[in-house]
């Protein structure tokens, strides 16, 4: 099973690589007629993805060490790399939407309301749709390889597409008679990449300090109680590795058991887990009751 989990993280390494690729086109096209068309929103998008592409290639970075194996000073393995990665690339994007909103707030109060080119928002609508695509690429992909990293690169691109569905409308607006409408959704758009790095950094930083979903604990206690010869669960325990959930869990047996089918039953615990939840690892300890 491990060596499949490191086969996992390196075919997570293609959809961060499709997402710089995008980001890089992306970032280049949007400034360049944000620039040329005037529009502030479009830029603002523009260097959303231009920090994007930082964050990606520090998602690529987390996969690649991730697969590194355990050594002396990591017994356990470098699994966290890969949630290090997204805690990474929250800061990234946060720093970039707090800059997004101070530009586009400053625009306001300077009464800079020339109103932006159409082209600005044809390309906006264009990059909408590129993004969304990549999206439903990464998100099969994390799906598919259970990938925290890769997931976080896919909750981004979501909101790159959202974010350029929303600079169209600014744009289209201020064509229409409301130039003040292009800077106002300058600000949403910031607004948009400060949410997208707070659900990250949330999170991120929820699995770094062993924190695990309540409901997928119940449905492992559930699965462990099913096993014949489990007379009860007196406690049971789940953190993350990267994206590799471990478990503890202590059982109770027979006082009267005999040690060798105690250690059966132990065995098939630990393989109900694994097959049932894709748990990585269980540590089954056994208490008579």
């Amino acid at each position: 099973m491990e060596q499949q989990r490191y086969e996992d993280l390196k075919t997570g390494e293609k959809g961060a690589i499709i997402s710089i690729i995008a980001y890089l086109c992306l970032s280049a096209i949007k400034l360049v007629i944000g620039y040329a068309g005037n529009s502030e929103a479009l830029r603002a998008d523009g260097l959303n993805n231009a920090t994007d592409i930082v964050a990606s290639i520090a998602v690529l970075i987390g996969l690649r060490l991730s697969q590194k194996p355990a050594d002396q000073d990591h017994p356990y393995g470098h699994w966290k790399a890969e949630t290090v990665a997204s805690l990474m690339a929250s800061f990234i994007m946060m720093a970039v939407g707090i800059q997004v909103l101070f530009g586009a707030v400053s625009s306001i109060f300077e009464g800079k309301h020339e109103a932006p080119d159409l082209i600005s928002a044809w390309t906006g609508a264009f990059c909408a749709i590129v993004m969304y695509f990549v999206y439903r690429y990464n998100k099969r992909l994390a799906a598919k390889i259970n990938s925290q990293a890769v997931m976080a690169a896919a909750k981004d691109n979501l909101s790159d597409a959202w974010v350029s569905i929303g600079t169209v409308v600014g744009i289209v607006g201020a064509a229409l008679g409301l130039p003040w409408l292009d800077p106002v959704t300058a600000v949403l758009v910031g607004f948009l990449i400060c949410k997208t790095a707070w659900d990250i950094f949330r999170d991120a930083s929820h699995h770094l300090t062993d924190g695990f979903d309540e409901d997928k604990i119940s449905a492992f206690r559930k699965t462990v109680q099913r096993v014949q010869g489990v007379k009860g669960v007196k406690n049971i325990r789940a953190r993350n590795y990267g994206s590799n959930a471990v478990v503890d869990v202590v059982i109770l047996v027979k006082s009267n058991m005999d040690i060798r089918v105690a250690h059966d039953i132990a065995d098939e615990v630990e393989h109900a887990l694994k097959l049932s939840h894709g748990v990585y690892d269980v540590h089954v300890h056994i208490e008579p009751n």
